[in-house]
């Protein structure tokens, strides 16, 4: 009996031993990655999308110089929420201090009117510059055509910034990003129009305004998630700040999806609308057409709508919706891979339209839609598949439920995140580490001048994105088996 005990307490010590040392390699392996992105591939305070891997070159949504940052995920917003949750769990100053570097990258490049452009260049002057040597080149990426010279709501550039400057306020109190963040909250309330809606970018240009090229973003847009992206947000800044300021726009916001909504049959929505309301065309892909992808969307935030205010009118909208989209789905010989939806839908005849391209060059080339599914334009997703009957189930739910009940279990900041990983998933992640602490990988990145008819080039370097993603799982695992430990065990 006492041989036993005496090898029980023996192979217990082994294992917290063991365990200690897991702890300790987790928790430095952690470091040492964020420690090489932090102070060889981060640019004051900011980051990119992709690095090669000696870090001479550097990709954003487009190729980058050394002075540029990209705002957007996975770039320094991205990089910041990530530095800022690990301090939360971790308490550890280190992680603190990434976040503020990456918050004070974009505070430098905050624009006037409080919002933000997709990128930051340290070195302004030479913006101009790069519009003309890489920007306007890149055949398809019109939102870089042009030189705006103010900031934008697409890809949630502004939305994002300005949650993150909330969230690090709210942790720290610093009255150093209280005014930034503030500054950014009244820039999405300027920036509302009358009716709810929101542009693409604002502060608006009167002389862009008559350019048809780029005239489309003044318009109402839900395009990238733009309008209720804001509506979204807002309802968060109310709900964290206070302000009914926030309440109040977001509603409006709420109000303009029911205002836009195109009469039966054809209840669906646009990607944007001209200033009288029209369904508008867009880039040379975006036709003036309706829009299934949206349509789903705004079918979702309805429901959402619906619980957030117990304003039925929210509910009346979707029956109509979800049948347009069951009468708009495309004929089985127009998509190899049995999708149900083009992105596009003719207005007057309710047929799919699909984008083509044409050429070799942004000079001699062009974009064109029309009926035909044949050679489709590749990499803007024109089609795809709606689950149809989630909404229906949804919406039975909502119009059948109890509202009270509905409203205490809906969670609209519900991150839904997966489960903890486990220990040799993490531990083979900072084995993957190399000598600097970098995750190196296989990457591509499109060919600007013309990526429909040329390979992406193809390199060895490091992804912001695969950083954030390996980084936040191993920070999972130390949430849930170490410091969750801890702490039922007396720590702190």
């Amino acid at each position: 009996m006492r041989m036993t005990l005496t090898l029980l307490l023996l192979f217990s010590q082994i294992g917290s031993a063991l365990s200690g040392s897991s702890e300790t390699k987790v928790e430095a392996g952690l470091k040492r990655a964020t420690q090489f992105m932090v102070n060889e591939a981060s640019y004051r305070g900011g980051y990119v999308m992709l690095y090669s891997e000696d870090l001479t070159q550097r990709w954003g949504e487009l190729p980058a110089r050394e002075s540029m940052i990209w705002v957007q995920n996975p770039g320094t917003v991205g990089m910041g929420e990530f530095f800022l949750r690990a301090y939360r769990i971790l308490r550890d100053p280190f992680y603190l201090q990434c976040s503020e570097k990456a918050a004070s990258a974009l505070i430098f490049g905050q624009h006037p009117s409080g919002g933000w452009h997709y990128f930051i260049d340290f070195e302004p002057a030479k913006t101009p510059n790069w519009y003309d040597q890489v920007g306007s080149k890149c055949w398809g990426w019109e939102e870089f055509y042009h030189h705006y010279g103010n900031a934008t709501f697409d890809d949630s550039v502004t939305e994002d910034a300005s949650r993150f400057l909330l969230n690090l306020y709210l942790e720290t109190q610093d009255p150093r990003y209280r005014s930034p963040l503030l500054d950014s909250l009244q820039f999405i309330l300027d920036s509302q129009y009358p009716n709810g809606a929101w542009p693409q970018r604002y502060p608006l240009n009167p002389d862009m305004l008559l350019d048809p090229e780029v005239g489309y973003t003044a318009y109402y847009t839900y395009n990238d998630d733009i309008i209720l992206g804001n509506v979204r947000y807002m309802l968060e800044a109310h709900r964290r700040m206070g302000d009914a300021r926030y309440r109040d726009s977001a509603i409006k916001g709420m109000d303009f999806v029911l205002l836009s909504q195109l009469p039966e049959p054809h209840a669906g929505w646009a990607q944007q609308y001209d200033l009288n309301l029209k369904p508008a065309a867009a880039r040379s892909y975006e036709p003036v057409a309706l829009s299934t992808l949206d349509t789903y969307h705004n079918i979702e935030a309805l429901g959402e709508f619906y619980l957030e205010t117990g304003d039925r009118r929210y509910l009346d909208a979707i029956p109509p919706a979800i049948q347009w989209l069951q009468n708009s789905t495309i004929p089985k010989n127009h998509s190899e891979s049995g999708h149900t939806h083009a992105t596009f839908i003719d207005l007057e005849e309710n047929r799919p339209i699909y984008g083509h391209r044409q050429g070799t060059s942004i000079e001699e080339g062009r974009y064109w839609n029309d009926h035909s599914p044949e050679n489709l334009l590749r990499g803007y997703g024109y089609t795809f598949n709606l689950n149809l009957e989630g909404l229906w189930n949804r919406y039975r739910e909502l119009s059948e439920g109890d509202y009270r009940t509905l409203k205490e279990n809906f969670d609209p900041e519900d991150k839904n995140r997966s489960g903890s990983p486990s220990l040799e998933s993490v531990l083979a992640l900072i084995e993957n580490l190399d000598a600097r602490g970098a995750w190196v990988e296989d990457l591509s990145f499109s060919n600007t001048d013309d990526y429909m008819n040329n390979p992406p080039s193809e390199f060895k370097g490091m992804s912001t994105g695969t950083f954030i993603r390996n980084a936040n799982s191993i920070l999972g695992y130390i949430e849930t088996h170490i410091v969750t430990f801890d702490k039922e065990n007396g720590g702190e």
